[in-house]
């Protein structure tokens, strides 16, 4: 059999899958056992195995996310924060991302939001949706610039394609008339077309006055918090650390005569 053509065809082809799969069926003395449509299948197999993983990573690195390690596996739901496991586990199949709904998540500082936010995220990604992270303050600082330059529209058009957009910290301080007037086109380009992800230290109730201008307020607010599923984070901080075990008598000695 004229092994080495035909991995190299597939090379040409961008077909790495199929021909990592043909070279290991090709030393397996088994599979002479199996027919063509079964070597074909199992080719099949790894090639799109393999494009999901290359895409996958692509939309991760575009994502930007805080926590790129974060995942819906490793969610501690031992921790009394508040967590509903079963609302996790329906929000991790995507059907509010195929219904371009809202998600919110509330909480003190510290209770895991921007980690939950990220896990959420790297599961969409999975789930084949484009992903973006930003904290709000970095967001605002690129908007003014974006507006200096003439990258504005692009910018906003950026913003507004993206299947799942992760805002952190959002009403960390007052807004400005111009903050307000953008985050309004923001999420005009966004309802009912994409998914936003909020991370707020702030309840929702105290958004319309965070905001400001009534207005704008309830134009902004009209669009986000009436198609949100809602997560309220509880509990201690969890960035506490545990005390440091103290030292033994021999540690001691060793310290006090190197």
């Amino acid at each position: 059999m004229l092994t080495h053509p035909t991995l190299d065809q597939m090379h040409a082809l961008g077909l790495s899958g199929m021909a990592a799969a043909y070279r290991e069926l090709v030393n397996q003395p088994e599979s002479s056992d199996l027919n063509r449509d079964e070597w074909l299948g199992l080719m099949l197999d790894r090639e799109m195995a393999v494009r999901g993983d290359k895409r996958l990573t692509n939309r991760l690195a575009i994502a930007k996310l805080r926590f790129p390690d974060a995942c819906i596996e490793n969610i501690d739901f031992a921790a009394h924060r508040g967590l509903d496991r079963r609302q996790l586990l329906s929000l991790a199949q995507g059907e509010w991302l195929k219904a371009h709904e809202h998600l919110i998540l509330t909480g003190q500082t510290g209770t895991g939001k921007t980690w939950l936010a990220c896990a959420i995220g790297r599961q969409a990604a999975r789930l084949d949706y484009s992903v973006l992270y930003v904290r709000m303050p970095r967001l605002f600082e690129d908007l003014a610039l974006a507006r200096l330059d003439g990258r504005f529209p692009r910018l906003v058009d950026k913003l507004a394609r993206v299947q799942l957009l992760i805002l952190d910290d959002w009403g960390t301080h007052a807004l400005s008339d111009q903050q307000r007037l953008d985050l309004l086109e923001i999420f005009e380009e966004r309802y009912r077309r994409k998914s936003t992800l909020i991370t707020a230290q702030l309840p929702v109730a105290q958004w319309h006055e965070m905001i400001g201008e009534p207005t704008i307020a309830d134009a902004i607010l009209d669009r986000i918090v009436h198609n949100a599923h809602r997560i309220a984070l509880e509990g201690d901080s969890m960035r506490k650390q545990k005390p440091r075990p103290l030292l033994t008598e021999a540690r001691n000695a060793e310290i006090n005569n190197p």
